[in-house]
């Protein structure tokens, strides 16, 4: 079983977490898990990592780490060519390093050329960003390409991000 997360931030501090229980293959998700999360850490820049790390771990908490192949999130597990984590390896760490993580992001971030892969998906023109860490990056890199989903975005990611959204 895999698990991907998403957090959205509202106006007043609090946030909706969400995950999405899911085999590679399929194209409806298994479970849907939800917790609100009533007040937030402030984002600080270089450390959005300490505002969502609590939001995603209370998802978490829900399911049975031992059933997880590798936990997908929105991000990325390194933010520069010297491997500092970023969010995907600050959550590595928090879950003591038990389950691989599979950073999926959609913007490039500069400096960060070595730990990730670009990748195409569909007749899409933009590319994705992967990177993961407990498991080799052209692996993480296959799963992704080949999720259900004829689009960038496979389709249960894109379904994760609605999700999150809706009120």
């Amino acid at each position: 079983m895999v698990l991907t997360l998403d957090v959205h931030y509202k106006d007043d501090a609090s946030a909706k977490s969400v995950g999405i229980l899911f085999n590679w293959n399929d194209v409806q998700p298994k479970e849907i898990l939800i917790e609100y999360v009533r007040e937030t850490d402030e984002y600080i820049p270089g450390e959005f990592y300490r505002r969502e790390l609590p939001c995603l771990l209370k998802i978490i908490e829900k399911v049975n780490i031992n059933d997880l192949e590798a936990i997908v999130i929105d991000g990325y597990v390194y933010i520069d060519n010297d491997k500092r984590f970023g969010l995907g390896g600050h959550l590595w760490q928090a879950l003591n390093k038990q389950i691989p993580i599979i950073g999926v992001a959609k913007s490039f971030y500069y400096g960060n050329t070595e730990t990730v892969k670009q990748i195409y998906r569909g007749k899409s023109k933009k590319s994705l960003y992967i990177s993961s860490i407990g498991l080799e990056l052209d692996i993480a890199s296959h799963f992704i390409i080949h999720m259900p989903g004829e689009f960038r975005i496979p389709d249960l990611l894109k379904q994760l991000d609605t999700i999150t959204k809706e009120k």
